[in-house]
């Protein structure tokens, strides 16, 4: 596999696993949760099967929910392990990460009084292979360290033991997957302790403290909000979870509301929780401000809660914290956008943002000598000479094409190190890449704020300018050649650059991103070119 293909399926990958997470926080019950998992598993992640083993009020673990396989299904549904078992199994089995693997090499495969399944496959030659005997596991924990169960995937779809990557996808979505679980148990409790408070309000005092309690000590944030009168849009109550979350006491959390404290990008989501607004049942995700002025990614799912005749008699919202998956997935992202080595973005990424800028050409307003054009245009460079601008009260502006020397446009500035096998051959890989690195920052440290560096891979970046006039792309490249002449430390080495060779490609001279990735690199081999024949005829 391309390290672009590998990129591909990463992208794919993770655009799944948002998907069954998506799914996984859609308000259900527990038994839908535990079939939403492993739906998840088999339909995104890779695997022909799936199980979710679920710890049970006696702590023994049952086969709660099956997927992938009718014939599995039959064999383990509702089959019991104990939990000694289970522990035993876990223990024993080889770390990958937050995953279990048990190898049918190692003596592992003997599971005891374990509900196990061996599917009828060939026995693969190939040592990387997976084998009818393998099982990979994935324990279920809470954000407290609980089991609440583990989940057993089988059968890789590509028939080879999970890359790195893919286990790290399995092990991110396991843990949103323990989530799932215990907020469905708890949802589960909350809603029949409701469903009694709701019963019993006007006989059964003790049900009210009953609420009182699972809402206080609840170990995920929870908040009231009130339907009624002047409490309508108000919180009313804000539990300790929450206020150790957001670093808020709760009186000052009443006072703020959720609308002052989301993100101003993420206000818009809030909705029903506004002010003067009653909640509507659903869920979203968004940033919350925290008193040390920081904001935190978090999960709001809210009900409507109604007394016996029916009336609603105030929203209950459940607050998670969700950071860490939020930035594990932008942590994917970052992977798949940005070369590994510098830190830079990578071809793909820099594709993806010429791709934007032609995209913003193409769809810029039809204009020509005496036409006129009643949008303004977003790029200075696009405007075609002769263009008549409709202005108001019907004056007309002609626009006047500048001297070459002053337009100002898009340039892609093209770089090749010269000489820079020497450097790998005579120092070694490990100072080539001191040296890569070290290139990347004099670059990112010589150019204008705004524009963007790349790595296309090997010795070769790019610079990505937008809004720059011909001289200054010049002196851009001198500049960024200068900053290149001056040798680079390297583990107590000076190690010297021969040089550096840049080619300047302008948009407006391409039709395509790639077309103008071409013209610089041509460019830019035409420079080198010409400064070895004159270094040749000078030496």
């Amino acid at each position: 596999m391309t390290a672009e293909t590998e990129t591909h399926v990463r992208l794919a990958t993770l655009r799944l696993l948002n998907r069954v997470v998506a799914d996984l926080n859609a308000t259900r019950d527990l038994k839908d949760t535990l079939q939403a998992v492993v739906d998840g598993v088999v339909s995104g992640l890779g695997f022909g099967v799936a199980a979710v083993n679920l710890v049970r009020a006696d702590a023994d673990l049952e086969v709660a929910a099956v997927a992938g396989n009718d014939e599995l299904r039959k064999a383990m549904a509702g089959q019991i392990g104990s939990r000694e078992g289970w522990d035993r199994i876990l223990a024993a089995a080889e770390p990958w990460g937050p995953l279990r693997f048990l190898g049918h090499r190692s003596g592992q495969a003997d599971v005891g009084d374990i509900p196990s399944w061996i599917p009828d496959l060939p026995i693969p030659d190939h040592p990387e292979a997976w084998h009818p005997r393998d099982a990979l596991l994935a324990p279920l924990h809470t954000p407290e360290g609980d089991l609440v169960g583990v989940l057993s995937v089988d059968l890789p779809v590509d028939g080879l033991r999970p890359a790195p990557w893919r286990r790290e996808v399995l092990g991110m979505f396991a843990a949103q997957a323990a989530i799932a679980v215990d907020n469905a148990r708890l949802r589960s409790d909350m809603q029949r302790a409701v469903a009694r408070l709701e019963r019993e309000q006007l006989a059964l005092r003790a049900s009210e403290e009953s609420f009182r309690q699972a809402f206080e000590y609840a170990p995920s944030g929870m908040v009231m909000t009130g339907v009624r009168g002047h409490e309508q849009g108000q919180l009313l109550r804000a539990n300790d979870a929450l206020c150790r979350m957001l670093g808020y006491p709760a009186p000052v959390l009443k006072r703020l509301g959720l609308g002052a404290l989301a993100h101003p990008e993420d206000r818009p989501l809030l909705g029903g929780h506004l002010g003067g607004t009653v909640p509507v049942a659903g869920c979203t995700e968004l940033r919350l401000a925290r008193s040390d002025g920081t904001y935190r990614w978090v999960s709001l799912r809210t009900s409507q809660v109604a007394d016996g005749l029916g009336d609603l008699r105030f929203g209950l919202t459940h607050v998670e914290d969700i950071e860490d998956r939020k930035q594990r997935e932008q942590a994917l992202v970052h992977e798949a956008s940005h070369d590994p080595l510098t830190g830079l973005p990578n071809g793909r990424e820099l594709r993806a943002r010429l791709a934007a800028r032609f995209g913003l050409k193409a769809g810029l307003p039809a204009a020509g000598p005496g036409g006129d054009v009643h949008e303004p245009y977003a790029d200075e460079w696009a405007v075609p000479a002769g263009a008549i601008l409709s202005m108001p009260e019907g004056a007309v502006v002609v626009v006047d094409e500048p001297p070459a020397a002053e337009r100002r446009g898009v340039a892609l500035l093209f770089c090749d190190l010269d000489g820079f096998k020497h450097i790998n051959d005579n120092f070694g890989h490990h100072i080539g890449d001191v040296v890569l690195k070290a290139v990347a920052e004099r670059l990112t440290a010589a150019v204008r704020e705004g524009d963007t560096v790349a790595r296309l891979g090997g010795d070769e970046f790019v610079v990505l300018a937008d809004g720059i006039g011909r001289e200054e792309a010049e002196e851009m490249a001198v500049r960024l050649r200068r900053a290149l002449s001056v040798p680079i430390p390297a583990e107590g080495l000076a190690v010297p650059l021969e040089g550096a060779s840049f080619g300047i490609g302008w948009a407006e001279e391409a039709a395509e991103p790639e077309d103008l990735l071409r013209i610089a690199d041509e460019h830019m081999y035409a420079n080198k070119r010409r400064r070895d024949r004159a270094q040749r005829r000078a030496g």
